[in-house]
């Protein structure tokens, strides 16, 4: 027995039990009970966010035993949590809201309703939490700007994050550095700030220009790399720092679309990792300091990079190999430590959430197949493992549904992928079926744990994803594969699945829904609207339905680089072209013939809430069945706990009057 389940008997025994019912939609459906878990650099304490119906907590406690402290968030949505050595923790939140300037390295937004992002740092000692970026950073200061001594231009400061916050070694000291933006009369830049949390102090150690999108730090703090781009001509580059502090450039890439990016510290801590788009998808190379690009790394199926908390160099990848998460460390002794850690729970699925400077105490989330999520901490030292807690704490073993990998052929025999969900105590004969798209459209379903196709189940059905052609994480020709299928072959995957499991006879093809969200909402609409006589019932959740109207507002609010991505998949040319209406579930509303949900959030700044009004009046001119929620202050994903379960008891309803799974 593990030692994961050895506790969850140890629970069991105290008194839990086992329900005899299926767990209530809540225990899916509410926030995570544990959304963040970060350890602090010396491996002492930890800090994670709890969370109770909408109630947001920052728990810390001592790992060597001791009374933890709690501070309450409210609702906070907290995108991060990080650790300036073990006397502060840096808090990032976002919140919707509208600001007039033009985002370094990305097209014009005048007006865009945006999801932004703040930080606040909290001391451990006094307990004080103060905003940070709330006032313009000393250079030159004047008034509440500051003066660039090179250009002699005055500016003002934001007070919003453009990046993650980063810790450095300085001087010894764990240092903490902001990426926010500057600007003066709408013209913005991306601006490297130095913050001195004992003194309050933010000094300017960087600034980019309207191009630049990133700017790299080394291990001491210093800016040693920086990339830009061009939306409009699509010409990417790469810029190093020489001694002396002149920028040079090294490296060039046109790129309207996949463009390059900098994405941190080479092996040595002396060059930098660059990752561009190849045929199987990324391909990394390193940029020596003196400015050679080497040849690509011999690495596949990337899914991320690692790297040293400490020197903050790569020191591995991890990759995505079929359902199969990977770890590959460069050091064989690292990989051994790794491969010990992954050891102790045989079976599970784990990724490094965070770990302590030296790597030895390691906070991973164990994904059991069985049992469901959960974090553990493990100390190599001493070769134990504490466990942490279920981000589901409410569910048991007897809630998880199986979760079997499914592969057939397209129409066209295009070799096709996905999961299904089986809802327990039923056999796989003659199921009801919720086909359950995921969003992106680049992006994918993994395997694993996930609370919206597991709540699904719940109710007694079997829910098919699938990752359709133009997903992510199979290879740039499978992608490339989608473009231009938006509504075409891209929907008819789905349900080429939906008739490979009736051919089975693990569905019945008389039975099948389909739910999703963003791209998902529009495959949902589109089953409904294009591939008619496939669903008894469609629930879109933030899905577009218009896609000229939707195109030119992307253009609009988020530039012309997101406009091109949009249109690539659609397969127009324009917000006006005609190709884009024949796809458009809006314009058809007269060809459909089941009852239709929609579901959005009112602060959704990805897709506007206006696309959801325009479907649903369409379906009422049409005479057709359709029910609207506008969900008050949720954004694209979900994010308040609230709106989350209203959403998932408002599908379930639906799809159960719709669909009633027995």
């Amino acid at each position: 027995m593990s030692f994961k389940r050895f506790l969850l008997a140890l629970a069991f025994a105290a008194g839990l039990g086992v329900p005899a019912e299926a767990a209530p939609l809540a225990a899916y459906g509410n926030l995570p009970s544990i959304q963040s878990v970060e350890i602090s650099p010396d491996g002492a304490m930890l800090a994670m966010i709890v969370s109770q119906g909408e109630r947001r907590t920052l728990a810390i406690r001592p790992l060597a035993g001791g009374d933890a402290k709690y501070y309450d968030v409210g609702d906070a949505k907290v995108r991060n949590l990080d650790w300036v050595g073990s006397d502060y923790l840096i808090i990032s939140a976002s919140q919707t809201a509208a600001m007039n300037f033009q985002m370094p390295g990305a097209g014009t937004v005048q007006g865009a309703k945006q999801e932004y992002t703040r930080a606040f740092a909290l001391n451990l000692k006094t307990q004080r939490l103060q905003p940070l970026l709330d006032r313009s950073p000393g250079r030159q200061q004047t008034g509440t700007h500051f003066r660039d001594p090179t250009t002699a231009a005055i500016w003002a400061s934001m007070n919003v994050l453009a990046a993650p916050p980063q810790v450095r070694d300085v001087k010894g000291v764990p240092t903490l550095f902001l990426q926010g933006i500057s600007y003066a009369n709408s013209y913005a830049v991306l601006t490297v700030i130095q913050v001195d949390l004992k003194s309050d102090g933010q000094r300017v150690i960087e600034l980019g220009d309207n191009r630049t999108n990133r700017i790299l730090l080394g291990d001491d703090g210093a800016p040693v790399a920086k990339s830009g781009y061009d939306p409009t001509d699509g010409h990417w580059t790469l810029k190093l720092r020489r001694s002396g502090g002149a920028w040079a450039e090294v490296r060039t890439v046109q790129a309207k679309t996949e463009r390059p990016s900098l994405v941190g510290l080479g092996r040595d801590g002396q060059s930098v990792v660059i990752a561009e788009q190849g045929e199987q998808g990324d391909v990394l190379r390193e940029v020596s300091a003196d400015g050679v690009v080497g040849e690509p790394l011999n690495v596949r199926d990337v899914d991320g990079l690692i790297f040293d908390p400490d020197t903050h160099r790569m020191i591995g990848v991890s990759t995505l190999v079929g359902d199969d998460l990977r770890y590959s460390f460069f050091a064989p002794n690292d990989q051994k430590a790794w491969d010990a850690v992954r050891g102790a729970f045989k079976g599970d699925r784990v990724k490094l959430a965070s770990w302590s400077k030296d790597r030895r105490k390691i906070v991973v989330l164990a994904d059991s197949a069985t049992e469901g999520l959960g974090y553990a901490v493990v100390d190599l030292a001493t070769r134990k493992a504490e466990w942490l807690g279920s981000p589901y704490d409410q569910l048991t073993a007897d809630d998880i549904a199986e979760v079997r990998p499914v592969r057939f052929k397209a129409k066209d025999g295009l070799e096709l992928s996905g999961y299904l969900t089986l809802p327990r105590g039923k056999s796989a004969r003659d199921l009801p079926l919720v086909v359950l798209p995921h969003g992106g459209p680049a992006s994918r379903d993994e395997p694993g744990f996930d609370w919206w196709p597991q709540a699904i189940a719940s109710r007694g059905y079997a829910v098919l994803q699938v990752n359709f052609r133009g997903s992510d994480g199979f290879g740039w020709s499978f992608t490339r594969a989608g473009f231009g299928e938006w509504g075409r072959k891209m929907q008819t995957d789905l349900s080429d699945g939906v008739r490979d499991l009736a051919a089975q006879g693990v569905i019945d093809p008389k039975r099948v829904c389909i739910v999703g969200a963003s791209y998902g909402g529009y495959a949902a609409l589109a089953g409904a609207a294009l591939d008619t006589g496939v669903y008894r019932c469609a629930a879109s959740v933030s899905g577009p339905s218009d896609l000229p109207r939707f195109v030119d507002w992307s253009r609009e609010r988020k530039g012309v680089e997101s406009f091109r991505y949009w249109t690539r998949f659609m397969g127009g040319d324009t917000g006006g072209d005609a190709a884009l209406r024949e796809i458009s579930p809006a314009a058809h509303a007269d060809r459909i013939s089941i009852p239709v949900l929609l579901v959005h959030g009112r602060d959704d700044t990805v897709v506007p809430l206006e696309q959801s009004q325009i479907m649903a009046d369409a379906m009422k001119r049409a005479g057709k069945p359709v029910e609207l929620v506008i969900q008050k202050g949720e954004d694209h994903w979900l994010s308040r706990g609230d709106t989350r379960l209203e959403m998932l008891t408002t599908t379930m309803a639906f799809v159960e009057k719709h669909n009633p799974p027995n």
